[in-house]
Protein backbone atom coordinates (compact mmCIF):
# COMPACT_ATOMS: atom_id res chain seq x y z
CA UNK A 1 0.00 0.00 0.00
CA UNK A 2 1.29 3.44 -0.89
CA UNK A 3 1.60 5.55 2.23
CA UNK A 4 0.69 8.74 0.42
CA UNK A 5 -2.56 7.49 -1.15
CA UNK A 6 -5.70 9.58 -0.72
CA UNK A 7 -7.53 6.64 0.88
CA UNK A 8 -4.82 6.38 3.53
CA UNK A 9 -4.85 10.08 4.43
CA UNK A 10 -8.45 11.39 4.34
CA UNK A 11 -8.87 15.14 4.32
CA UNK A 12 -9.31 16.74 7.76
CA UNK A 13 -12.37 18.98 7.61
CA UNK A 14 -11.91 22.49 8.98
CA UNK A 15 -8.77 21.36 10.81
CA UNK A 16 -10.81 19.09 13.11
CA UNK A 17 -9.22 16.00 14.63
CA UNK A 18 -10.77 12.62 13.99
CA UNK A 19 -11.79 10.40 16.91
CA UNK A 20 -8.72 8.23 16.32
CA UNK A 21 -6.39 11.20 16.34
CA UNK A 22 -7.90 12.51 19.59
CA UNK A 23 -7.48 9.10 21.23
CA UNK A 24 -3.81 8.91 20.29
CA UNK A 25 -3.16 12.37 21.71
CA UNK A 26 -5.06 11.47 24.89
CA UNK A 27 -3.04 8.31 25.51
CA UNK A 28 0.21 10.18 24.86
CA UNK A 29 -0.84 12.99 27.22
CA UNK A 30 -0.51 15.61 24.50
CA UNK A 31 -2.55 18.70 23.72
CA UNK A 32 -5.64 18.17 21.59
CA UNK A 33 -4.35 21.00 19.43
CA UNK A 34 -1.91 20.00 16.73
CA UNK A 35 1.02 22.19 17.77
CA UNK A 36 3.48 20.97 15.14
CA UNK A 37 3.77 19.12 11.87
CA UNK A 38 5.33 16.30 13.88
CA UNK A 39 2.13 15.89 15.87
CA UNK A 40 0.10 15.92 12.67
CA UNK A 41 2.28 13.17 11.20
CA UNK A 42 2.10 11.20 14.44
CA UNK A 43 -1.70 11.18 14.72
CA UNK A 44 -2.30 10.71 11.00
CA UNK A 45 -0.14 7.59 10.79
CA UNK A 46 -1.42 6.26 14.10
CA UNK A 47 -5.08 6.65 13.11
CA UNK A 48 -4.44 5.07 9.70
CA UNK A 49 -2.97 2.00 11.43
CA UNK A 50 -5.79 1.74 13.97
CA UNK A 51 -8.54 2.06 11.36
CA UNK A 52 -6.89 -0.47 9.05
CA UNK A 53 -5.95 1.92 6.27
CA UNK A 54 -2.37 0.89 6.89
CA UNK A 55 -1.90 -2.85 7.34
CA UNK A 56 0.69 -4.89 9.27
CA UNK A 57 3.91 -5.03 7.26
CA UNK A 58 3.19 -1.91 5.19
CA UNK A 59 6.31 0.16 4.58
CA UNK A 60 6.46 3.68 5.99
CA UNK A 61 8.70 5.53 3.58
CA UNK A 62 10.05 8.60 5.38
CA UNK A 63 10.80 10.39 2.09
CA UNK A 64 7.24 9.93 0.83
CA UNK A 65 5.79 10.85 4.21
CA UNK A 66 7.88 14.03 4.35
CA UNK A 67 6.61 14.95 0.89
CA UNK A 68 3.00 14.19 1.85
CA UNK A 69 3.13 16.36 4.98
CA UNK A 70 5.34 19.08 3.46
CA UNK A 71 8.04 18.61 6.09
CA UNK A 72 11.63 17.54 6.45
CA UNK A 73 12.40 13.92 7.37
CA UNK A 74 13.23 14.83 10.99
CA UNK A 75 9.63 15.18 12.26
CA UNK A 76 8.72 12.03 10.33
CA UNK A 77 11.46 10.07 12.10
CA UNK A 78 10.42 11.52 15.47
CA UNK A 79 6.77 10.59 14.90
CA UNK A 80 7.69 7.05 13.86
CA UNK A 81 9.89 6.68 16.96
CA UNK A 82 6.92 7.58 19.20
CA UNK A 83 4.69 5.10 17.38
CA UNK A 84 7.37 2.45 17.80
CA UNK A 85 7.33 2.99 21.58
CA UNK A 86 3.54 2.58 21.52
CA UNK A 87 3.83 -0.73 19.68
CA UNK A 88 2.32 0.38 16.36
CA UNK A 89 5.48 0.69 14.25
CA UNK A 90 8.57 -1.48 13.85
CA UNK A 91 11.94 0.11 13.13
CA UNK A 92 14.81 -2.20 12.16
CA UNK A 93 18.33 -1.11 11.24
CA UNK A 94 18.96 -0.73 7.50
CA UNK A 95 15.31 -1.34 6.67
CA UNK A 96 12.35 0.94 6.15
CA UNK A 97 10.07 1.42 9.15
CA UNK A 98 6.87 -0.56 8.79
CA UNK A 99 3.56 -1.14 10.51
CA UNK A 100 4.22 -3.62 13.30
CA UNK A 101 2.90 -7.15 13.03
CA UNK A 102 1.28 -8.17 16.30
CA UNK A 103 1.46 -11.97 16.57
CA UNK A 104 -1.59 -13.94 17.71
CA UNK A 105 0.07 -15.18 20.92
CA UNK A 106 0.91 -11.62 21.93
CA UNK A 107 -2.66 -10.64 21.08
CA UNK A 108 -4.01 -13.39 23.36
CA UNK A 109 -1.75 -12.30 26.22
CA UNK A 110 -2.85 -8.66 25.90
CA UNK A 111 -6.53 -9.56 25.72
CA UNK A 112 -6.18 -11.73 28.82
CA UNK A 113 -4.68 -8.80 30.69
CA UNK A 114 -7.36 -6.40 29.42
CA UNK A 115 -10.12 -8.79 30.44
CA UNK A 116 -8.88 -9.06 34.01
CA UNK A 117 -8.24 -5.34 34.38
CA UNK A 118 -11.60 -4.31 32.93
CA UNK A 119 -13.24 -6.86 35.23
CA UNK A 120 -11.65 -4.98 38.13
CA UNK A 121 -12.82 -1.69 36.62
CA UNK A 122 -16.42 -2.94 36.41
CA UNK A 123 -16.34 -4.13 40.01
CA UNK A 124 -15.05 -0.76 41.21
CA UNK A 125 -17.73 1.08 39.23
CA UNK A 126 -20.50 -0.87 40.98
CA UNK A 127 -18.91 -0.44 44.40
CA UNK A 128 -17.90 3.23 44.20
CA UNK A 129 -19.80 5.15 41.51
CA UNK A 130 -22.82 7.31 42.24
CA UNK A 131 -26.00 7.25 40.17
CA UNK A 132 -24.90 10.54 38.62
CA UNK A 133 -21.62 8.99 37.51
CA UNK A 134 -23.45 6.02 36.02
CA UNK A 135 -25.46 8.50 33.97
CA UNK A 136 -22.20 9.41 32.21
CA UNK A 137 -21.92 5.83 31.00
CA UNK A 138 -25.60 5.80 30.07
CA UNK A 139 -25.00 8.84 27.86
CA UNK A 140 -22.20 7.02 26.02
CA UNK A 141 -24.43 3.95 25.71
CA UNK A 142 -27.04 6.14 24.04
CA UNK A 143 -24.45 7.23 21.49
CA UNK A 144 -23.60 3.55 20.88
CA UNK A 145 -27.28 2.85 20.24
CA UNK A 146 -27.52 5.72 17.75
CA UNK A 147 -24.42 4.65 15.84
CA UNK A 148 -25.63 1.04 15.69
CA UNK A 149 -29.05 2.14 14.44
CA UNK A 150 -27.33 4.12 11.69
CA UNK A 151 -25.08 1.17 10.80
CA UNK A 152 -22.06 3.44 11.26
CA UNK A 153 -19.26 1.05 12.22
CA UNK A 154 -16.52 3.63 12.68
CA UNK A 155 -18.70 5.86 14.85
CA UNK A 156 -19.82 2.86 16.89
CA UNK A 157 -16.21 1.76 17.35
CA UNK A 158 -15.02 5.11 18.66
CA UNK A 159 -18.00 5.41 21.00
CA UNK A 160 -17.09 1.90 22.19
CA UNK A 161 -13.58 3.19 22.94
CA UNK A 162 -15.16 6.20 24.69
CA UNK A 163 -17.26 3.81 26.81
CA UNK A 164 -14.19 1.91 28.00
CA UNK A 165 -12.27 5.12 28.64
CA UNK A 166 -15.16 6.50 30.69
CA UNK A 167 -15.29 3.28 32.72
CA UNK A 168 -11.56 3.47 33.43
CA UNK A 169 -11.86 7.09 34.55
CA UNK A 170 -14.86 6.44 36.80
CA UNK A 171 -13.12 3.47 38.42
CA UNK A 172 -10.66 6.01 39.91
CA UNK A 173 -7.59 3.78 39.86
CA UNK A 174 -4.87 5.66 38.05
CA UNK A 175 -2.47 2.70 37.96
CA UNK A 176 -5.01 0.42 36.29
CA UNK A 177 -6.01 3.19 33.92
CA UNK A 178 -2.37 3.77 32.94
CA UNK A 179 -1.77 0.09 32.24
CA UNK A 180 -4.92 -0.12 30.14
CA UNK A 181 -3.78 2.89 28.11
CA UNK A 182 -0.30 1.42 27.63
CA UNK A 183 -1.59 -1.86 26.16
CA UNK A 184 -4.82 -0.52 24.71
CA UNK A 185 -3.47 1.60 21.88
CA UNK A 186 -1.76 -1.34 20.22
CA UNK A 187 -4.99 -3.37 20.22
CA UNK A 188 -7.23 -0.67 18.77
CA UNK A 189 -6.67 -1.96 15.24
CA UNK A 190 -7.72 -5.44 16.38
CA UNK A 191 -10.77 -4.12 18.22
CA UNK A 192 -11.80 -2.28 15.05
CA UNK A 193 -11.29 -5.46 13.03
CA UNK A 194 -13.35 -7.58 15.41
CA UNK A 195 -16.32 -5.20 15.32
CA UNK A 196 -16.26 -5.15 11.51
CA UNK A 197 -17.02 -8.87 11.25
CA UNK A 198 -20.59 -9.97 10.37
CA UNK A 199 -22.97 -9.83 13.33
CA UNK A 200 -20.43 -8.43 15.75
CA UNK A 201 -21.91 -4.97 16.08
CA UNK A 202 -25.29 -6.34 17.18
CA UNK A 203 -23.63 -8.75 19.63
CA UNK A 204 -21.50 -5.96 21.07
CA UNK A 205 -24.51 -3.70 21.54
CA UNK A 206 -26.48 -6.44 23.33
CA UNK A 207 -23.48 -7.13 25.59
CA UNK A 208 -23.24 -3.46 26.54
CA UNK A 209 -26.95 -3.34 27.34
CA UNK A 210 -26.55 -6.26 29.74
CA UNK A 211 -23.52 -4.62 31.32
CA UNK A 212 -25.39 -1.36 31.85
CA UNK A 213 -28.22 -3.30 33.51
CA UNK A 214 -25.72 -4.97 35.86
CA UNK A 215 -24.36 -1.53 36.77
CA UNK A 216 -27.87 -0.22 37.40
CA UNK A 217 -28.68 -3.27 39.57
CA UNK A 218 -25.39 -2.86 41.47
CA UNK A 219 -24.33 -6.42 40.66
CA UNK A 220 -20.53 -6.19 40.98
CA UNK A 221 -19.61 -9.80 40.19
CA UNK A 222 -22.06 -10.01 37.30
CA UNK A 223 -20.71 -6.77 35.83
CA UNK A 224 -17.12 -8.05 36.12
CA UNK A 225 -18.07 -11.37 34.50
CA UNK A 226 -19.90 -9.62 31.66
CA UNK A 227 -16.94 -7.36 31.00
CA UNK A 228 -14.52 -10.28 30.87
CA UNK A 229 -16.92 -12.02 28.50
CA UNK A 230 -17.07 -8.96 26.23
CA UNK A 231 -13.27 -8.90 25.97
CA UNK A 232 -13.14 -12.66 25.31
CA UNK A 233 -15.74 -12.27 22.55
CA UNK A 234 -13.53 -9.65 20.93
CA UNK A 235 -10.54 -11.98 21.03
CA UNK A 236 -12.59 -14.86 19.62
CA UNK A 237 -13.66 -12.63 16.72
CA UNK A 238 -10.03 -11.75 15.99
CA UNK A 239 -9.12 -15.44 16.02
CA UNK A 240 -12.03 -16.29 13.68
CA UNK A 241 -10.86 -13.58 11.29
CA UNK A 242 -7.69 -15.62 10.70
CA UNK A 243 -5.46 -12.87 12.11
CA UNK A 244 -1.80 -13.87 12.06
CA UNK A 245 -0.18 -10.46 12.11
CA UNK A 246 0.81 -10.96 8.48
CA UNK A 247 -0.96 -9.73 5.34
CA UNK A 248 -2.78 -12.30 3.17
Amino acid sequence: MAVDGSATWPAREHGELTAGEREILRVLGRSQDLDSVGDEILVSIGAAIIEGRLQPGDDLNSVELARRFHSSRTPVREALAVLEREGLVEIVARKRPRVRRLGIEEVRDIYELRGELYGLVSRRIVEHCTDTQLEELAAVQARLEEAAAAGDLDRYFWHNVEFRNTEARLAANDIVRGVLDSVGIRTLQLRHLSLSLPGRLDTSLADHRRLMQAYADREAELAAALTRSIVRRGLAAVERSGWTGFPD
